[in-house]
């Protein structure tokens, strides 16, 4: 049986919850339609995030995505809603999306949103000579 769009997002347990790690997805192929037109419109997207105790399944990942293909969405609406299923899902330390829409009429749009847990800092970076 082929696969079908899905807006449930599975999980599993994070191999390492002691460590403060980053899990970099990224999705070149994100889809949606302007809500004004109907137009389909395209994104990469990047997902960068530290998980907590869940990490996001990928196939389940790729699923989700594609459920947007046939909804009307404001760049804006759709970065942030993604996001808010995402921590719902997994509730991370921290989880950033970025969304880098291709060129419609003349301009591009790039939506940066972000979580992070109450309580939870970044560890400093280790800068190296």
């Amino acid at each position: 049986m082929p696969s079908q769009p899905s807006k449930q997002l599975e999980t599993f347990d994070n191999p390492q919850p002691e460590r403060d790690y980053t899990i970099r997805i990224r999705v070149p192929e994100f889809t949606c339609l302007c809500p004004k037109t109907g137009q389909p419109d395209f994104a990469e997207l990047t997902l960068e995030y530290v998980a907590d105790q869940l990490c996001v399944e990928l196939k389940s990942l790729k699923m989700y995505v594609w459920s947007f293909r046939d909804e009307g969405a404001f760049h804006e609406a759709v970065t942030n809603h993604i996001l808010e299923d995402l921590v719902k899902a997994t509730r991370p330390r921290f989880m950033r999306l970025t969304a880098d829409f291709n060129v419609r009429g003349g301009v591009y749009t790039t939506v940066v949103a972000e979580h992070r847990a109450d309580g939870w800092e970044p560890p400093i970076a280790v800068q190296l000579p």
